[in-house]
């Protein structure tokens, strides 16, 4: 069996990076992501710099499959 990825609620690592691709999902994805892991620092700082943390999440989704910088 394949491990599944935590980014994105355990989705496929192909839905996680077509979602990922998308900007406006990718930030609130990246803030719901956050609040459920309890790190509403990373969600609060997601919301307000939503460019920055769309890099971030794009590049570690696609790297690390996961979500990982503040969450």
């Amino acid at each position: 069996m394949a491990k599944q990825t935590k980014a994105y609620f355990g989705l496929d690592r192909v839905i996680t990076i077509i979602l990922a691709i998308i900007p406006f999902t990718n930030v609130i994805l990246g803030i719901v992501t956050r609040i459920l892991r309890g790190k509403y620092l990373g969600a609060i700082l997601n919301f307000v710099l939503a460019p920055v943390f769309y890099i971030i999440d794009l590049i570690t989704v696609l790297v690390q499959k996961d979500v990982t910088v503040l969450a």
